[in-house]
């Protein structure tokens, strides 16, 4: 017996002085900012300069569009090339059809061509977007609701979705009868449901493992897409829209199932500490004292971007947060350094490349392996709490 009917609204479109809103597009664009945002504060907190976030999106989105569109045309072409196909619906992206895989893919791609411009380590873009990006997911999901798409089978549970007919003729409004809007016999899976309320339930989980793990080296990204799949794996197996098939699977599937066993190799092979940035040219003493004119100048200039970033380890980090002058580095700084992703040669190490080799063997407890000296978890985080 059905104790809760999800009903499904009527409209996904609204017209305002002769443009079209749509609901899929709005979802789609909150999703974006509440990325951005969240990504933004993990950022900071990772010593990257205010709004990098913007020069990341500026080419991430856009990117991430195009490859979401790209994966729905490769997986699904018979709608748009095969016989009865209108090609030229495949630039329709308000009518749906962006697949995640490929906006991650596309999003990747935008992102590491932003951080090669800001100087910055591809990793500590994916893992600030970790948490953020399945936040982003849950709102977009709200577009299908608004579409009546991608609905799971009939169900008789406790809860169920109410699925309007479309009218064709009219896009983004439901077929009118009587001057009641037509709805489908029975309810249905509410499956843009189960993945959003999945969604912030990834988010949460991610936030709070890397907060108490620290994770580095894109482990909080590789984490975000194990949790996720796990999730769209059966998710996928309740909708019945059309998909392509592989011996009677939905291929999407079989692309979870891949992406998680990548996911979870990527986790378990790559190892070490949690990166932080400063500014490539953060001063290593103190400056002198200003003239009194010099203060009021200063105090009046806008604060520049960094033109490039040094990778330091989370003490050095924290020194300079407190002082704004970075410490010189130690050989323990320097393995962690070298752990997290910076290259050898991008620290201070008097010992030479040698001496930095040495260190890193030295320090493996902190770059690779447990507490206990043992393979195969993250360095016990400090005491302190470090919030995201």
């Amino acid at each position: 017996m059905n104790y809760a009917a999800i009903p499904s609204p009527t409209t996904s479109v609204w017209h305002v002085l002769g443009l079209p809103i749509r609901a899929y597009a709005l979802c789609i664009v909150l999703g974006i900012v509440a990325a951005v945002l969240l990504m933004e504060v993990r950022l900071r907190r990772r010593g990257v300069a205010p709004w990098a976030s913007l020069d990341m999106a500026v080419w991430a989105v856009p990117l991430g569009i195009i490859g979401a569109r790209v994966y729905h045309l490769i997986t699904s072409p018979q709608d748009y090339f095969g016989s009865g196909g209108d090609p030229i619906r495949a630039l329709y992206i308000w009518e749906g059809g962006l697949g995640i895989w490929g906006a991650v893919a596309g999003g990747a791609v935008g992102a590491w061509i932003a951080a090669r411009q800001l100087g910055l380590p591809f990793a500590i873009f994916a893992d600030s977007l970790a948490p953020a990006l399945p936040v982003a997911q849950a709102i977009g999901r709200f577009g299908n609701w608004f579409n009546n798409e991608l609905y799971g089978k009939p169900t008789t549970l406790p809860w169920g979705l109410r699925v309007h007919d479309m009218d064709t003729s009219n896009p983004g409004h439901a077929t009118v009868i009587d001057g009641e809007a037509v709805t489908k016999a029975g309810l249905y899976h509410p499956t843009f449901l189960y993945e959003a309320v999945w969604d912030v339930g990834v988010a949460g989980l991610v936030w709070a493992l890397d907060r108490r793990f620290k994770f580095g080296r894109g482990r909080a990204f590789a984490l975000y897409v194990m949790a996720y799949t796990v999730g769209r794996f059966w998710i996928e197996i309740l909708r019945v829209d059309e998909a392509n098939k592989i011996f009677g699977v939905r291929l999407n599937v079989f692309t979870a199932a891949v992406l998680f066993v990548a996911a979870l190799i990527y986790f378990l092979a790559v190892r070490g500490p949690r990166a932080y940035v400063v500014p490539d040219d953060a001063p290593e003493v103190a400056p002198p004292p200003a003239a009194e004119g010099d203060d009021a100048e200063a105090a009046t200039e806008p604060p520049r971007a960094p033109k490039s970033y040094q990778v330091v380890s989370e003490s050095r980090f924290e020194a300079y947060q407190r002082t704004g002058v970075l410490p010189p580095d130690t050989e323990a700084d320097v393995a962690l350094e070298v752990a997290a992703g910076a290259h050898p040669h991008d620290a201070a190490d008097p010992a030479g490349p040698a001496g930095v080799g040495e260190a890193v063997l030295a320090t493996g407890a902190a770059a690779g392996t447990g507490p206990d000296g043992k393979s195969g978890s993250d360095a016990e985080p400090a005491s302190k709490p470090d919030e995201h």
